[in-house]
């Protein structure tokens, strides 16, 4: 016999609430285990409820207090009952709820958590601090997490890039190696000759010869605490368009001072271990390094990956951001490169870049490789950032 949904509904109340607050709801409780309107949670809920109360209710009671393995049998326990992204969120929610951090230092509790991105910055953040023995796991959780995200994201970014930059170069005078010959075709329709059943190639249309250094793009991140799972996405991006011959990248990670990473761009998870997220914040000093990067202005994007709360100073920033842009480079800001939802940003900043028409928005992993082919083909990326948004 199935469960009417009258009793489905206050299960699920009850799980919900928990056991006071859904007590008017789902009647008291009365001698023998049995809810006064007859409903009662069955063993396997008894057990979800346990576990939800251990995080949700902790403020009522004793929470999962500092014990090790009542911390790694709770987190066996909602792998247990819930799906991998359910439990995401419950760990990110004991980080924040119950101050679990220092479970991520014990390679035993570390080894029973569901990696993530959210995990991996938390990772990051604690590096100073980790022993020895917990950074040796915690380097095969990351390096999980970024195998992971580097298999969902490296074929749409190497496809939308590649395919950018082929079409940058095409010419109208290419040799016959480079002729692309799918778009010769089409251009040439018109000039079809039915009585040799064949087309004549007025005009030809290559892909071009290719430079060692089509495009220079310079990733300036923001390493701060509110920009940690951008961080993660950006160096992971970093390390991708670093493995593209006809691209020359650079990752270069600021707070109050200014990291080179791109001498480690060939492993990921070593850019990722050379972030020290938290600290203040100098876009201004950041981007003056930048500069010095900067070779070829016209062939030059750099992304600003941050918040544009400025700690250093905000004048002498502006300028730096005028007189680059004057420069000829490509100036796109990232307020997060996330899946967080908005966040929070300088207003006033904002709106200066939005004076000089810059670019300026939140982007998710997923459109990263698309907002960089549009910037290649120099689209115009405002126009670019509202057809994604509708």
């Amino acid at each position: 016999m199935t469960d009417s949904p009258s009793t489905e509904r206050l299960r699920r109340w009850r799980l919900i609430l928990g056991g006071g607050a859904a007590d008017s709801i789902c009647g008291s409780t009365n001698g023998n285990g049995m809810e006064g309107d007859g409903f009662s949670l069955g063993g396997a809920d008894q057990a979800i409820d346990q576990t939800l109360s251990a995080l949700y209710d902790s403020d009522r009671q004793a929470g999962l207090g500092t014990s090790s393995p009542k911390v790694a049998r709770w987190l066996g326990d909602i792998r247990t009952y819930f799906p991998t992204s359910v439990v995401k969120v419950m760990q990110q929610d004991a980080l924040n709820r119950l101050n679990l951090r220092q479970m991520l230092l014990e390679p035993e509790l570390l080894e029973a958590v569901e990696p993530d991105v959210h995990l991996v910055s938390n990772l990051l953040s604690l590096g100073g601090v980790m022993p020895g023995k917990t950074k040796e796991t915690a380097r095969i959780v990351v390096r999980r997490v970024v195998e992971d995200l580097i298999r969902k994201l490296e074929n749409p970014t190497r496809q939308a890039i590649l395919g950018s930059l082929n079409r940058s170069i095409r010419n109208r005078r290419p040799r016959h190696h480079e002729i692309d010959w799918h778009r010769t075709i089409r251009a040439n329709l018109k000039h079809y000759q039915p009585q040799y059943r064949t087309i004549i190639p007025e005009t030809r249309i290559g892909f071009g010869r290719k430079r060692s250094a089509l495009r220079n793009i310079i990733l300036c991140v923001d390493q701060s605490g509110s920009m940690a799972t951008s961080v993660v996405y950006a160096g992971i991006f970093s390390a991708v368009l670093a493995s593209l011959p006809a691209v020359q990248t650079h990752m270069v990670v600021f707070d109050t001072v200014v990291v080179d990473l791109t001498d480690l761009l060939q492993d990921p998870v070593e850019v990722l271990f050379g972030t020290q997220l938290g600290g203040g914040t100098d876009i201004n000093q950041a981007l003056a390094y930048c500069q010095g990067l900067i070779r070829q202005p016209q062939d030059t994007i750099l992304v600003l990956i941050s918040d544009l709360y400025e700690g250093g100073n905000q004048d002498e920033m502006r300028k730096r951001i005028s007189s680059l842009v004057a420069s000829g480079i490509q100036f796109i800001t990232l307020l997060a490169l996330n899946d967080d939802g908005a966040p929070c940003y300088d207003h006033s900043n904002t709106q200066f870049m939005a004076s000089l028409g810059l670019p300026t928005f939140a982007c998710t992993p997923d459109r990263f490789p698309d907002l960089m082919a549009a910037a290649i083909n120099r689209q115009d990326l405002n126009q670019w950032a509202a057809q994604q948004l509708t």
